[in-house]
């Protein structure tokens, strides 16, 4: 339970770290040869020739590592003090993303159970022990074991390539390996300074008020208090049917890991990394499930591991190598030609001027410009006098303004001249227009057009169609009251109206006009005007 609160506040404080240092500026030159392996050399030797698109690898350093720190048995005899370990390893890597590394670790653990227990007749450490009778005596089992692992390692860089900035001072990584793992375990069964045993002392707390009420920390400090630090005894194991080295028993192991390492310089870091290993054994504590040698872990998941959650300091070794490759992000190099090109074949310029009119094409507006015409910074052919028309075409390169717009030749029509205008207006006023114009007449307070006023107001038209520079004047007659004159105006309108919109006739030829006491209130009169 206590190695699983670790590797829970292990993981908190990977994913906070991860994000929270400043960007590196380090980094190597795909231009240098000197770190490509011999190797490497045709490939490196095509890019720097441009007739390939990707540097060779680089060389890179090998990291050694030693590491120290809190070492635990997941087992069935809890741990009840930390106890430490240490580690030591090589890393190499074989590409960004991928690295492998070889580790050897160190570790001791202590365990001792609060709970009294009668069942260990199956247990040949305590059973073999005269004193220790199972159907009278209580034990407290308890545990020291030394372990010791070599593993090979499988590790993934999780931030080398990164997109949004050069790289990072901080490294993570996920890992899992296989290795061989060996485990001797002893348990303190008995005084070693007079070899008696601890029989009467178990009995004596497990009759206790404080084992009745289950006070744990009394429990264990009262065990304590009462108990040597020998562990002289041989825990049970089964040397006898798995594989041992010495008085060691061996077991395949595997493990995972989440590690991350902070840079301190290009050759230093330092590294926070949790390790959890699996072996096929249930008695790295020194006790089997359920008490009972036919119990079978297999079936009930119950295989004891042990975790090792340590702080390491790492070193960079290598001459004429780049920093291990997981430092590196690879896309720098990318990013940096795209910035700034220092390896790009880019074409030599081409400075064409199609037209010759002194204008390069990429800058020119008007790129078919006629040979030997003027034009402007743009290529756009001069227009001096602003008509539209450009000054190789225009018949008339000075075109005043009152005389636009122009034709196709840039040639402007200009107005008549004063005398002429008036001589227009004397041929105008003598142009004789007709005058036998009919009157129309209305009933009560009618301004609704009969059928005979419409036919004479057909004639009208007619006649200012024929005579198009003439123009009426339609005249009522209204009293002096508002009503009256109300009517007038109604008439006048109704007159007006048909002549534009059945006749055809132009609004600005028809004049309306209601004269007071003129004439008869109910007749309209058509006059030339």
């Amino acid at each position: 339970m206590q190695s699983k609160k670790f590797n829970l506040l292990l993981v908190f404080v990977l994913l906070i770290m991860s994000g929270s240092f400043a960007q590196s500026t380090s980094g190597y030159s795909v231009f240098d040869s000197s770190v490509i392996t011999k190797k490497g050399q045709p490939q490196q030797n095509e890019f720097l020739n441009h007739s390939y698109n990707f540097p060779a690898k680089p060389r890179n350093m090998w990291e050694v590592g030693v590491a120290a720190g809190m070492f635990s048995v997941n087992g069935d005899v809890p741990q009840v003090l930390p106890t430490f370990g240490f580690s030591a390893h090589v890393r190499k890597s074989l590409g960004y993303l991928f690295s492998l590394r070889l580790e050897y670790m160190y570790g001791i653990a202590k365990g001792l159970d609060w709970n009294a227990s009668k069942g260990y007749k199956n247990n040949s450490a305590w059973n073999d022990i005269k004193g220790y009778k199972n159907d009278t005596t209580f034990v407290f089992y308890n545990y020291k074991t030394q372990v010791q692992d070599l593993s090979i390692q499988g590790l993934f860089s999780l931030n080398n390539i990164r997109f949004h900035k050069n790289k990072s001072k901080v490294s993570s990584y996920i890992g899992a390996g296989i290795g061989l793992s060996t485990y001797r375990t002893m348990i303190n069964a008995k005084n070693e300074s007079n070899g008696t045993d601890y029989a009467n002392l178990f009995n004596e707390v497990q009759r206790s008020e404080d084992y009745k009420y289950g006070n744990r920390d009394n429990i264990l400090s009262r065990l304590k208090d009462g108990m040597d630090d020998t562990y002289e005894t041989e825990a049970e194991n089964d040397r006898v049917t798995r594989a041992a080295i010495g008085d060691a028993t061996l077991n395949v192991a595997l493990n995972v890991l989440i590690g991350i390492e902070y840079k301190l310089s290009k050759r230093i870091n330092i590294a926070l990394e949790d390790r959890h290993t699996f072996i096929h054994d249930d008695l790295l504590d020194g006790q089997r499930w359920q008490e009972h040698p036919s119990a079978s872990p297999a079936l009930t998941g119950n295989w004891d591991t042990y975790n090792y959650l340590s702080l390491g300091l790492n070193f960079n070794l290598g001459k004429k190598s780049v920093e291990p490759l997981w430092w590196i992000n690879p896309l720098d190099y990318v990013y940096g030609e795209i910035n700034n090109p220092k390896h790009m074949n880019l074409p030599k310029p081409k400075y064409e001027d199609a037209d010759s009119d002194g204008v390069l094409d990429q800058l020119d507006r008007e790129p078919n410009t006629p040979a030997g015409a003027k034009v402007d910074t743009h290529g756009v052919a001069i227009d001096t006098d602003g008509d539209g028309v450009p000054d190789y075409k225009d018949k008339q390169l000075i075109t005043p303004t009152e005389c636009q717009p122009v034709d196709a030749d840039g040639v402007g029509k200009c107005p008549d001249p004063e005398c002429c205008k008036n001589a227009a207006k004397i041929v105008e006023a003598t142009v004789q227009c007709p005058s036998d114009y009919p009157s129309l007449s209305f009933k009560g307070n009618s301004s609704d057009l009969s059928k005979d006023a419409k036919t004479m107001l057909s004639a009208v038209a007619a006649k200012m169609k024929a005579n198009p520079k003439c123009n009426i004047v339609v005249n009522g007659y209204p009293e002096a009251s508002k009503a009256s004159q109300a009517v007038c105006q109604q008439r006048t309108d109704a007159v007006s109206k048909y002549l534009i919109q059945k006749e055809g006739i132009s609004a600005d030829r028809i004049t309306t006009n209601c004269t007071i006491g003129g004439g008869d209130k109910n007749t309209i009169d058509i006059k030339s005007n």
